[in-house]
């Protein structure tokens, strides 16, 4: 798949590392960024090297006029939209609920919630006709709640799960996907914003692989969602390790393959990442023991990126890992 990319929070981080692989994969793209000018032409620079275009616009997604301009001048510039990474987000410093201030909440909604909607409205306008794929960011702090540290944060991340759910059965029949990530530890700049630099490093000892994951790795998975669903053998893409079912998890009862969320539940090793996949959701699955599911999973699956992550899910979210 191939056309405009708009990437929000693309100057750094995840949002940096899905722009510069998304040119190498022939996608224009447009960086959408807040205020670090300098970093959101270094990657636009990185884009134009692999050969594609590439545009910068200044825009705080919070601001409606801001996330109008930043779609029209993409169209404008480098043509009709196909593809959104809907990845701006913000976190403040830890802190218990009990000290957390209205005026953090308020930016924490407008931005990780109220920006979130406000890029996807704009995206359903611009890929109505022609169809297209939007990745919502989200975060295993949706799952795990993060107390004590970013309890609005977790919130404002499960409000993007919600979205999601909603958005894709909303659009399935205009042809535009919609899907989410859950990145868990993940060593970005996003952390210093909470206060704790060195949190990736310290926690990285509390995850099954010993290690944090890198923005490189998380855009890889975004790119595989935004890439067109397969329609041949084998049902999961050639580039990825066989499919594995989800490790020591009760059968379900006459057989029938375990739904979680709104597919088919595969587990498939991506680098340092366990993704938990509903592949039926994207039309994989072909074998007949699928085709039931299939039919009734809806458009929008998780991969729930961390190190490790299908033996951290084995312990429960009684005993949740720590990411």
């Amino acid at each position: 798949m191939s056309g405009l990319l708009v990437v929000t929070g693309g100057g750094r981080g995840i949002g940096a590392a899905t722009a510069r692989l998304a040119a190498r994969r022939g996608w224009d793209v447009c960086v959408g960024y807040r205020a670090d000018e300098d970093a959101a032409a270094r990657v636009v620079a990185d884009c134009r090297a692999c050969g594609g275009d590439a545009l910068a616009v200044r825009a705080d997604v919070s601001v409606e006029d801001d996330v109008l301009a930043l779609f029209r001048r993409a169209q404008q510039e480098l043509g009709p939209v196909r593809g959104l990474v809907n990845n701006a987000g913000v976190v403040g410093a830890q802190s218990r609920v009990a000290h957390l201030e209205a005026a953090r909440i308020e930016r924490m909604l407008a931005v990780n919630v109220l920006g979130a909607l406000l890029c996807a409205r704009e995206a359903v306008r611009c890929m109505s006709d022609s169809g297209g794929a939007i990745v919502n960011v989200s975060s295993r702090a949706a799952v795990l709640g993060s107390p004590g540290e970013y309890v609005d944060y977790a919130a404002s991340k499960a409000a993007v799960d919600t979205m999601t759910v909603g958005l894709a059965r909303e659009v399935a029949a205009d042809g535009i996907r919609v899907n989410g990530v859950r990145p868990g530890l993940i060593d970005t700049d996003i952390h210093a914003s909470g206060g704790r630099p060195d949190r990736v490093t310290q926690l990285a000892p509390t995850v099954p692989m010993r290690r944090q994951g890198h923005p490189e790795e998380v855009a890889e998975a975004i790119l595989w969602l935004l890439s067109p669903p397969l329609t041949a053998e084998p049902p999961f893409p050639a580039a990825l390790p066989a499919a594995l079912p989800p490790a020591r998890r009760k059968p379900c009862p006459r057989g029938r393959p375990r739904r979680r969320g709104n597919g088919v539940d595969g587990t498939v090793p991506s680098g340092f990442a366990g993704l938990t996949v509903s592949a039926a959701a994207r039309g994989e699955f072909r074998d007949d023991r699928y085709r039931q599911s299939q039919r009734r999973a809806q458009p929008a699956w998780w991969a729930d990126l961390a190190p490790g992550l299908p033996a951290a899910l084995d312990r429960g979210h009684d005993q949740p890992v720590r990411q």
